[in-house]
Formats: structure tokens, C-alpha cells, sequence
């Protein structure tokens, strides 16, 4: 499990002293322990590791959106510690699907429902997200899936 990798590596980069991971890894220990949080509530039941994968993407994608920003700002001091927090957190992602990975089961989908047209988006899109939800990026599946109903 994710989860254990985590915390694995927590302790490892404490014994290390390595500063900038522990931080790194407590901060993503923090966003999963909110997530959980927030789904006490729900009555939805997700795939652990899904859930943890769908945290780690969005902390990924909030930090590549700030290297931008810093970056055009001229602050490639900031950049560069975002880049560092990036590096960890990608080490606990699952191996994502490759673009051409991703159309052959974009494409499986399509025929598999029918689908035809851009109005099909949705549907197939809900389906990708079910199966590949940990394995993918969704936003840039989105611009594939387009296409391919296009």
C-alpha cells in the first residue's frame, strides 16, 4: 500500500536528518489525513490506494502550477524548492499510463459504449476515471478523449 511506503520513508529520511523530505513527506501525510477526513462524512467507499493516488496528483499539480508562477515571477529560489517537494512526492506514485497507453484504453472505452460523438464525452470519461483512476492523468486525458470523439 501507498500508504506504508509513506511512512516507510518518513522514518527512513528522519534517520537520514534529511530536512526538506521529512517536511515533504508530513505535508503529504497531512493532505491524505484531510482527505480521510473529509470522506467520514460521505458514504462513498474508495479504493485506498485510489485515494491516496488522487491526493498525491493534486499536491503534484499544485506545485507544477506554482513552479510556473515562480518561475515568470523570478523567483527560481521557490522553484526550485517546489520542484524538490515534486520529486519526492512523485516517488510514491504508481507508474502512470503512457499517452499511447492511454489512448489504446481510451479507444477500448469507446467502442465498448458506443460512443460516437463529443456528447459521449462524459460517459466515457466517467468509465476511464473508474478503471485507470490511479494510473492516469485526468486533465490530459480530458484533450485525448476529445479528439478521439471528435
Amino acid at each position: 500500500m501507498i500508504r506504508d511506503d509513506i511512512k516507510a520513508a518518513l522514518v527512513t529520511a528522519m534517520k537520514a536528518r534529511d530536512a526538506s523530505t521529512t517536511a515533504t513527506i508530513r505535508l503529504v501525510q497531512a493532505a491524505i489525513k484531510n482527505r480521510d477526513i473529509e470522506l467520514r462524512t460521505s458514504s462513498a467507499t474508495i479504493d485506498d490506494d485510489a485515494l491516496v493516488s488522487e491526493v498525491l496528483q493534486k499536491m503534484v499539480k499544485q506545485r507544477r502550477e506554482s513552479i510556473d508562477m515562480f518561475t515568470k515571477g523570478g523567483r527560481t529560489e521557490l522553484a526550485a524548492t517546489e520542484q524538490t517537494e515534486v520529486d519526492v512526492i512523485e516517488t510514491f506514485l504508481p507508474q502512470m499510463l503512457s499517452e499511447e497507453e492511454t489512448r489504446a484504453a481510451i479507444e477500448s472505452i469507446k467502442a465498448e459504449i458506443g460512443a460516437s460523438g463529443v456528447k459521449d464525452m462524459g460517459k466515457v470519461m466517467a468509465e476511464l476515471k473508474s478503471r485507470h483512476a490511479g494510473t492516469l492523468d485526468m486533465s490530459k486525458a480530458s484533450g485525448l478523449v476529445k479528439a478521439a470523439l471528435a
